[in-house]
This record gives structure tokens, sequence and C-alpha cells, in this order.
């Protein structure tokens, strides 16, 4: 009998493999994305201390079409708006266990010609 594996759980694998390497400080927070089929969001995290300082989804700036490239494009443009506000310039990427390839890859490029850099 062969074991299966959903893509959710091999994604969450990959993502703790990252994260063992990868952790977000006061002067360098950790941008993490997480994709959905319908939206995308990302938030922007301080691991020492626990907290979120900021966030962007397409959920919240109400895209009529969140789950494509454009509008993971708007988003990555409006949370390099936020860091900027929030004097945050640079960030360590999180894909969240994704591939860096599609919307994930135009968020990460939309949130660098926002300002941000990582």
């Amino acid at each position: 009998m062969i074991k299966v594996i959903d893509k959710n759980e091999v994604r969450t694998r990959k993502h703790r493999r990252v994260r063992a390497k990868i952790s977000g400080t006061s002067l360098t927070p950790r941008l993490c994305v997480f994709r959905s089929n319908k939206h995308i969001e990302c938030q922007v995290i301080d691991d020492t201390k626990g907290v979120t300082l900021a966030s962007s989804s397409s959920v919240q700036l109400k895209l009529a079409n969140g789950g494509n490239v454009e509008g993971a494009k708007e988003v990555g443009l409006d949370i390099a708006k936020k860091c900027l506000a929030l004097k945050i310039e640079n960030v360590v990427f999180d894909r969240g266990g994704y591939i860096y390839h599609g919307r994930i890859k135009a968020l990460a490029e939309a949130a660098r010609e926002g300002g941000l850099k990582f």
C-alpha cells in the first residue's frame, strides 16, 4: 500500500525546513507569504518579539480577483508601502514552502519595486 501525502502537507514540511534557517528580527523582519486558490496574503513579522508589524491581503484590498498575478502585484506594492511607512526597508523573504514562481514571484518583485530590500 502506498502512503498518500497531500500537497499541503508537503508544503508545510518545506516551510518548516525554511523556517529552521530563516528568522525575522526587529531590524530585518520576515516577510511571510500565504497563497490560497482565491487569495494571497503576506505579513511582516518580528520573530524575536512574536508580533506582526504589518500585513496585506487581497481580501483586505477588496480585489475582484486576488488569485492571479495582478492581485499578487497589488498586495506586494501595498505591503512595501506599509513597511516604508513603518521605516522598515530590509526584510527576509519567507516563501512559505511555495515554489518561487507565478504569484509568489510577482508579490516579491512588486515588493522590491515598492522599495523593500531582500
